[in-house]
Protein backbone atom coordinates (compact mmCIF):
# COMPACT_ATOMS: atom_id res chain seq x y z
CA UNK A 1 0.00 0.00 0.00
CA UNK A 2 2.86 2.36 0.86
CA UNK A 3 4.75 1.23 -2.61
CA UNK A 4 1.98 2.15 -4.20
CA UNK A 5 1.53 5.58 -2.57
CA UNK A 6 4.86 5.97 -3.15
CA UNK A 7 4.64 5.23 -6.64
CA UNK A 8 1.93 7.40 -7.46
CA UNK A 9 3.99 10.87 -5.98
CA UNK A 10 6.96 9.83 -8.09
CA UNK A 11 4.79 9.74 -11.57
CA UNK A 12 2.75 13.15 -10.26
CA UNK A 13 6.34 14.60 -9.58
CA UNK A 14 7.95 13.51 -12.20
CA UNK A 15 4.93 14.92 -14.73
CA UNK A 16 5.06 18.09 -12.86
CA UNK A 17 8.71 18.07 -13.83
CA UNK A 18 8.07 17.75 -17.67
CA UNK A 19 4.91 20.13 -17.47
CA UNK A 20 7.43 22.55 -16.08
CA UNK A 21 10.26 21.68 -18.97
CA UNK A 22 7.69 21.79 -21.57
CA UNK A 23 6.79 25.22 -20.68
CA UNK A 24 9.95 26.45 -19.95
CA UNK A 25 10.60 25.48 -23.94
CA UNK A 26 7.83 27.50 -25.21
CA UNK A 27 8.50 30.12 -22.98
CA UNK A 28 12.00 29.71 -24.60
CA UNK A 29 11.03 30.04 -28.00
CA UNK A 30 9.11 33.14 -26.92
CA UNK A 31 11.88 34.91 -25.57
CA UNK A 32 14.05 33.90 -28.65
CA UNK A 33 11.66 34.91 -31.63
CA UNK A 34 10.53 38.20 -29.27
CA UNK A 35 14.50 38.75 -29.31
CA UNK A 36 14.97 38.27 -33.27
CA UNK A 37 12.01 40.19 -33.26
CA UNK A 38 13.06 43.14 -31.65
CA UNK A 39 16.51 43.22 -33.02
CA UNK A 40 15.54 43.33 -36.13
CA UNK A 41 12.79 46.61 -35.49
CA UNK A 42 15.75 47.50 -33.66
CA UNK A 43 18.48 47.29 -36.59
CA UNK A 44 15.36 48.81 -38.85
CA UNK A 45 15.11 51.73 -36.28
CA UNK A 46 19.27 52.32 -37.06
CA UNK A 47 18.71 52.38 -40.13
CA UNK A 48 16.03 54.37 -41.12
CA UNK A 49 17.22 57.73 -41.46
CA UNK A 50 20.65 56.64 -43.82
CA UNK A 51 16.68 54.59 -45.82
CA UNK A 52 14.74 57.91 -45.84
CA UNK A 53 18.02 59.91 -46.62
CA UNK A 54 18.72 57.86 -49.79
CA UNK A 55 14.82 57.95 -50.60
CA UNK A 56 15.07 61.76 -50.47
CA UNK A 57 17.79 62.26 -52.48
CA UNK A 58 16.10 59.63 -55.01
CA UNK A 59 13.04 61.41 -55.34
CA UNK A 60 15.26 65.06 -55.27
CA UNK A 61 17.06 62.91 -58.28
CA UNK A 62 13.80 62.57 -59.89
CA UNK A 63 12.38 66.30 -59.81
CA UNK A 64 15.85 67.39 -60.92
CA UNK A 65 15.59 65.64 -63.84
CA UNK A 66 12.29 66.34 -64.78
CA UNK A 67 12.98 70.05 -64.26
CA UNK A 68 15.88 69.87 -66.72
CA UNK A 69 13.73 68.60 -69.26
CA UNK A 70 11.67 71.14 -69.01
CA UNK A 71 14.02 73.46 -69.43
CA UNK A 72 15.41 71.69 -72.45
CA UNK A 73 12.19 72.10 -73.48
CA UNK A 74 11.60 75.42 -72.80
CA UNK A 75 15.18 76.16 -74.56
CA UNK A 76 14.14 74.07 -77.68
CA UNK A 77 10.75 76.24 -77.92
CA UNK A 78 13.03 79.77 -77.60
CA UNK A 79 15.40 78.22 -80.46
CA UNK A 80 12.03 77.70 -82.68
CA UNK A 81 11.05 81.55 -81.78
CA UNK A 82 14.30 83.07 -81.92
CA UNK A 83 14.88 80.60 -85.84
CA UNK A 84 11.25 82.38 -86.83
CA UNK A 85 11.65 85.53 -85.18
CA UNK A 86 15.06 85.60 -87.79
CA UNK A 87 13.26 84.47 -90.22
CA UNK A 88 10.78 87.67 -90.19
CA UNK A 89 13.15 89.56 -89.99
CA UNK A 90 14.84 88.73 -92.82
CA UNK A 91 11.67 88.49 -95.12
CA UNK A 92 10.84 92.36 -93.44
CA UNK A 93 14.21 93.12 -94.37
CA UNK A 94 13.76 92.10 -98.21
CA UNK A 95 10.50 93.81 -97.95
CA UNK A 96 11.94 97.08 -96.63
CA UNK A 97 14.44 96.82 -99.53
CA UNK A 98 12.27 96.23 -102.32
CA UNK A 99 10.00 98.49 -101.08
CA UNK A 100 12.86 101.05 -100.57
CA UNK A 101 13.86 100.31 -104.38
CA UNK A 102 10.68 100.83 -105.55
CA UNK A 103 10.38 103.93 -103.24
CA UNK A 104 13.52 105.18 -105.12
CA UNK A 105 12.46 104.32 -108.81
CA UNK A 106 9.14 106.16 -108.06
CA UNK A 107 10.93 109.47 -106.86
CA UNK A 108 13.69 109.09 -109.71
CA UNK A 109 9.91 108.83 -112.34
CA UNK A 110 8.74 111.78 -110.30
CA UNK A 111 12.14 113.97 -111.01
CA UNK A 112 11.88 114.69 -107.33
CA UNK A 113 15.28 113.72 -106.62
CA UNK A 114 18.77 113.71 -108.76
CA UNK A 115 18.95 111.10 -111.15
CA UNK A 116 22.85 109.77 -112.25
CA UNK A 117 24.27 106.69 -114.12
CA UNK A 118 24.47 105.58 -117.46
CA UNK A 119 22.23 105.95 -120.39
CA UNK A 120 21.48 107.31 -123.88
CA UNK A 121 21.43 111.05 -125.16
CA UNK A 122 18.97 111.76 -128.31
CA UNK A 123 19.58 114.66 -130.50
CA UNK A 124 16.88 115.78 -132.72
CA UNK A 125 17.48 118.47 -135.38
CA UNK A 126 15.45 120.05 -138.27
CA UNK A 127 15.96 118.48 -141.16
CA UNK A 128 17.31 120.43 -144.43
CA UNK A 129 14.73 121.98 -146.70
CA UNK A 130 14.12 124.66 -149.11
CA UNK A 131 12.04 127.31 -147.62
CA UNK A 132 10.51 128.27 -151.08
CA UNK A 133 9.80 124.63 -152.63
CA UNK A 134 8.96 123.11 -148.87
CA UNK A 135 6.89 123.00 -146.15
CA UNK A 136 8.62 124.34 -143.03
CA UNK A 137 6.34 122.24 -140.69
CA UNK A 138 7.48 118.86 -142.55
CA UNK A 139 11.19 119.17 -141.26
CA UNK A 140 10.64 121.16 -138.00
CA UNK A 141 10.87 118.79 -135.15
CA UNK A 142 7.60 118.79 -132.93
CA UNK A 143 6.19 118.25 -129.45
CA UNK A 144 4.77 114.75 -131.37
CA UNK A 145 8.52 113.63 -132.32
CA UNK A 146 9.50 114.68 -128.96
CA UNK A 147 7.01 112.89 -127.00
CA UNK A 148 7.73 109.49 -129.66
CA UNK A 149 11.33 109.49 -127.92
CA UNK A 150 9.99 110.27 -124.11
CA UNK A 151 7.47 107.62 -124.10
CA UNK A 152 9.58 104.89 -126.03
CA UNK A 153 12.38 105.47 -123.09
CA UNK A 154 10.04 105.30 -120.09
CA UNK A 155 8.45 102.16 -121.81
CA UNK A 156 12.04 100.65 -121.97
CA UNK A 157 12.77 101.33 -118.08
CA UNK A 158 14.76 105.20 -118.42
CA UNK A 159 14.73 106.23 -114.79
CA UNK A 160 14.60 109.81 -115.57
CA UNK A 161 14.30 112.07 -119.02
CA UNK A 162 15.24 115.71 -119.15
CA UNK A 163 15.55 117.67 -122.71
CA UNK A 164 17.65 120.45 -122.60
CA UNK A 165 18.48 120.03 -119.12
CA UNK A 166 14.68 120.44 -118.12
CA UNK A 167 13.87 117.42 -115.96
CA UNK A 168 10.48 115.97 -117.04
CA UNK A 169 7.67 113.86 -114.71
CA UNK A 170 5.47 112.02 -115.39
CA UNK A 171 2.64 114.99 -115.44
CA UNK A 172 5.18 117.11 -117.82
CA UNK A 173 3.08 119.09 -120.14
CA UNK A 174 4.90 119.46 -123.84
CA UNK A 175 3.92 121.67 -126.74
CA UNK A 176 5.47 122.25 -129.89
CA UNK A 177 4.80 126.70 -130.90
CA UNK A 178 6.68 127.26 -133.84
CA UNK A 179 10.50 125.97 -133.79
CA UNK A 180 10.38 125.74 -130.05
CA UNK A 181 8.43 123.46 -127.63
CA UNK A 182 7.31 124.36 -124.40
CA UNK A 183 8.10 122.29 -121.70
CA UNK A 184 5.99 123.03 -118.16
CA UNK A 185 6.19 126.74 -118.89
CA UNK A 186 9.51 126.70 -119.88
CA UNK A 187 10.59 127.51 -123.93
CA UNK A 188 13.42 125.43 -125.53
CA UNK A 189 14.74 125.80 -128.96
CA UNK A 190 16.24 123.62 -130.86
CA UNK A 191 18.01 121.05 -131.24
CA UNK A 192 16.42 119.32 -128.57
CA UNK A 193 18.57 117.07 -126.32
CA UNK A 194 16.82 114.53 -124.73
CA UNK A 195 18.82 112.82 -122.00
CA UNK A 196 17.93 109.61 -119.95
CA UNK A 197 19.23 107.34 -116.87
CA UNK A 198 18.88 103.57 -117.91
CA UNK A 199 20.15 100.79 -118.94
CA UNK A 200 22.31 101.92 -121.96
CA UNK A 201 21.69 98.44 -124.49
CA UNK A 202 18.34 98.33 -123.60
CA UNK A 203 16.89 101.86 -124.19
CA UNK A 204 19.24 101.99 -127.44
CA UNK A 205 17.89 99.12 -128.67
CA UNK A 206 14.32 100.28 -128.12
CA UNK A 207 15.14 102.96 -129.42
CA UNK A 208 16.39 101.52 -132.80
CA UNK A 209 13.96 98.49 -133.43
CA UNK A 210 13.07 98.32 -136.99
CA UNK A 211 9.98 100.11 -137.89
CA UNK A 212 10.62 101.80 -134.15
CA UNK A 213 11.34 105.45 -133.04
CA UNK A 214 14.25 106.18 -135.01
CA UNK A 215 13.19 104.81 -138.06
CA UNK A 216 9.98 106.91 -137.94
CA UNK A 217 11.66 110.22 -137.20
CA UNK A 218 14.05 109.70 -140.08
CA UNK A 219 10.83 109.03 -142.22
CA UNK A 220 9.48 112.48 -141.13
CA UNK A 221 13.05 114.01 -142.41
CA UNK A 222 14.29 114.82 -138.47
CA UNK A 223 18.17 114.41 -138.22
CA UNK A 224 18.48 111.77 -135.14
CA UNK A 225 22.19 111.11 -133.23
CA UNK A 226 21.76 108.49 -130.73
CA UNK A 227 24.59 108.34 -128.16
CA UNK A 228 25.18 105.72 -125.46
CA UNK A 229 26.62 106.95 -122.36
CA UNK A 230 28.70 105.25 -119.40
CA UNK A 231 27.76 108.36 -116.60
CA UNK A 232 24.80 110.86 -117.13
CA UNK A 233 23.80 113.31 -113.99
CA UNK A 234 20.13 114.59 -114.56
CA UNK A 235 18.80 117.31 -112.11
CA UNK A 236 15.87 117.24 -109.96
CA UNK A 237 12.67 119.14 -110.73
CA UNK A 238 13.05 121.38 -107.45
CA UNK A 239 16.54 122.05 -107.99
CA UNK A 240 15.92 123.83 -111.26
CA UNK A 241 15.41 127.23 -111.86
Amino acid sequence: MKLAKKMSEDYKTRGRYILYSFVFLILGFIFAFSYRTLGKDSGESVQSPALQQEEQYREELIAQKERNKELADEIHAKQDEIRDFEKSFSENEDNHTVLVEEAKDLRLLLGVIPATGQGVRVTLKDGDYDPIEQNPNDYIVHESHVLRVVNELKISGAQGIAINGQRISSNSYIKCTGPVITIDGRTLPAPFVIEAVGDADVLSAALNLGGGVIDGLVHDNIVVTLEQLKEIKLPALRDEA
